[in-house]
């Protein structure tokens, strides 16, 4: 309430014009300490200020991807409904693929070229050549999953061993090339799956190895671009698909 020595109007015994307009409110609505409320508003306003000018866009670019990668799983619902009614493993293994494969078209807009050079039965050994992290053959296992329907058993380098720590233990414990993450940039991703080598038991294993390398390599100075920089590796990702000769 005002006191009875101060006035809202001008003069020696007046308050300040925002103290006035707050006590008016408070007899028009009838609330006591409406300062303190607005005051708490007013903390709270710059307290959670930071919070939505910097995180709510990020949460709103998050929610748009992921609102991508579910209409992309609803999109394969009657694949993934059969795969259920005969396994349900087997639908959980789809179900999963399909999320990775959904990751992959939309953070990397991820592509295999050469997937007819799969064999739809029988052995086949894959020489994969990844990048820094080997999160483009987690998406080409999925791709295989989906369009093949068959799985990729790892065989990891050497280098496993060489990894200390955790991930050793991790990939003693499940046989799996566990390692840290680092990049992470939305750039463009794709697979090139050269001619199948057959089998030729008139060659040394050395000579197999050696005629593999110089396959994988052939291929890498073809596809890959060398300087590479971020900047033209996300530039990719407006451009339409490469033609592949």
């Amino acid at each position: 309430m005002i006191d009875e020595n101060q006035t809202c109007g001008i003069g020696q015994d007046s308050m300040p014009y925002m103290t006035c307009l707050i006590h008016i409110f408070e007899d028009w609505f009838g609330v006591e300490q409406l300062e303190d409320y607005l005051n708490f508003a007013n903390y709270l306003l710059w307290v959670f200020t930071p919070l939505i000018l910097l995180i709510l866009p990020y949460f709103t670019i998050f929610l748009l991807y992921l609102t991508i990668i579910f209409l992309h799983i609803y999109k394969r619902k009657n694949v993934l409904r059969e795969a259920y009614s005969h396994n349900l493993w087997d639908g959980a293994r789809k179900t999963v693929a399909t999320l990775w494969d959904g990751h992959a078209a939309v953070w990397h807009g991820y592509e295999v070229h050469g997937m007819e050079k799969i064999p739809e039965e029988g052995p086949a050994l894959i020489i994969f050549y990844h990048g820094a992290i080997p999160i483009d053959f987690y998406y080409f296992m999925a791709k295989i999953f989906i369009h093949k329907g068959r799985t990729c058993r790892v065989v990891a380098d050497h280098f496993v061993f060489k990894i200390p720590g955790l991930f050793r233990w991790l990939y003693e414990k499940f046989r799996y090339p566990f390692a840290p993450m680092y990049g992470g940039f939305p750039v463009k991703l794709r697979t090139y799956l050269g001619d199948p080598i057959p089998y030729d038991p008139e060659i040394t294993a050395e000579e197999l190895a050696e005629k593999t390398k110089n396959a994988v390599q052939a291929l890498i100075d073809k596809h890959q671009r060398i300087p590479g920089n971020i900047m033209s590796a996300l530039l990719e990702r407006f451009h339409k698909n490469q033609k592949i000769n």
